[in-house]
């Protein structure tokens, strides 16, 4: 067994391990209230930093402007509350839709 399968056998049991712990502490550990919103906050930073690097980047360099501005409207497009379809398919064609007229 090479060092490759080794490592990807310990990474999900570790994965596994970490995943069984929150069933089994429920309950038993009590997370003070400043802890909980740090988490929160934590878990927003994460979710825009995911989200930025994603719209913003390809092959580690600028995506180009198309990109950023389909991801800018298919935010406007979830905040007014459309079905998650409309989101996907109005960020895809804003996309397409700079990407056709030459914005790259």
């Amino acid at each position: 067994m090479n060092a490759t399968v080794v490592m990807i056998l310990a990474l999900a049991v570790g994965t596994y391990a970490f995943r069984l712990v929150g069933p089994l502490l429920h309950g038993r550990v009590e997370l003070p209230d400043r802890v909980r919103g740090l988490l929160a906050a934590g878990a927003v930073v994460l979710l825009v930093a995911l989200l930025a690097t994603g719209a913003l980047t390809e092959g580690g360099g600028f995506a180009g402007w198309a990109r950023p501005a389909g991801v800018l409207v298919g935010g406007v497009l979830a905040w007014r509350g459309v079905p998650f379809v409309g989101v996907v398919l109005g960020a895809a064609g804003a996309t397409a839709l700079l990407r056709l007229v030459g914005v790259a």
